[in-house]
């Protein structure tokens, strides 16, 4: 009868060891969190040379995305690259895990919208808007900054992919809901969700420059010297909804600091050609990625499916 009783109750068990971990991972966190970022980045220098010379952490995936990228740089170029991108990958790491501890007023701080009157504009005029953008300079940080310095929207959500374990999915659920009054809205619900939502206005960031996957793949285009596989999923939900579509740059302007600046793509997206809105984005993203290589997610495998025929 024991072994009845345990095998019945062990979802319960999961689940206590999973709310435990759970709230034992944010209690480590809010330690660290309350660390100045000066001892952070102490800590992401070490960090960062253990990713990249001790464990190469997908060193062969970062180094090959290089080569093919910048076939006309030099070794030693693409090799000074690939240090600044992993110091760059830390960095982000521990800014990510001090989100815990910051305030409202230190995260726009940090991270500076330059043009908010853009999307102001927008908004007065009862327009929802989403913003694309790709993992350069700190990712996470930008939708909730964006939130926070651009209010008056009744949702402001980010379009995430859910993570492999359920423990960091809800870590980072909770850190990246920590300055966003909204929900995050999963990757393959995004359409349902805005169009439930049509006529409320919105302001919804979108990351992408991820990889469909093999079953999904439906265009191809021309980015970073490669053939590359692209996500309708911005183009087709502005047409279909008649959002705005703005780009967000993100760039770093010193350590721990970034400025995020809107360039509209379009407020007509009804009446842009097929493949229009998603050429533009890809080809901007390319723009910030040449200009400062080191602040894209070189780890990523972008172009693990490669185009046939």
């Amino acid at each position: 009868m024991g072994k009845y009783l345990l095998k019945d109750s062990s979802p319960l068990l999961l689940c206590l060891s999973m709310n435990f971990r759970l709230r034992t991972l944010k209690a480590v966190n809010w330690l660290i969190s309350r660390l100045p970022f000066s001892i952070l980045y102490l800590k992401s220098d070490f960090l960062a040379f253990t990713l990249h010379s001790v464990l190469k952490y997908r060193r062969k995936v970062v180094e090959e995305n290089l080569r093919n990228s910048f076939p006309l740089k030099s070794e030693s170029e693409r090799r000074k690259i690939c240090r600044q991108f992993y110091r760059n990958l830390s960095d982000i790491i521990f800014e990510v895990l001090k989100t815990q501890g910051m305030t409202a007023s230190e995260l726009q701080r940090r991270m500076k919208v330059t043009n908010p009157e853009l999307l102001e504009k927008y908004r007065l005029q009862g327009r929802s808007v989403i913003m694309v953008s790709g993992h350069c300079g700190n990712w996470e940080w930008y939708p909730p900054a964006t939130a926070l310095q651009c209010p008056g929207f009744i949702h402001n959500c980010a379009i995430v992919k859910p993570l492999s374990s359920e423990l960091f999915e809800e870590f980072m659920t909770f850190l990246r809901t920590q300055f966003m009054h909204d929900v995050l809205i999963p990757f393959k619900s995004a359409y349902r969700i805005m169009a439930s939502r049509r006529l409320e206005l919105s302001l919804t960031a979108i990351l992408a420059d991820q990889t469909p996957h093999r079953d999904e793949i439906n265009y191809h285009t021309l980015f970073l010297n490669q053939q590359t596989a692209v996500f309708l999923g911005t183009e087709r939900i502005a047409k279909s909804l008649d959002h705005v579509v703005m780009f967000a740059h993100l760039r770093r302007v010193k350590r721990g600091f970034y400025e995020l600046e809107f360039e509209l793509i379009t407020d007509s997206p009804k009446l842009t050609a097929e493949y229009e809105i998603t050429n533009k984005h890809v080809e901007i993203l390319e723009k910030d990625i040449v200009g400062h290589p080191e602040q894209w997610l070189w780890s990523h495998r972008r172009w693990k499916y490669k185009v046939e025929g």
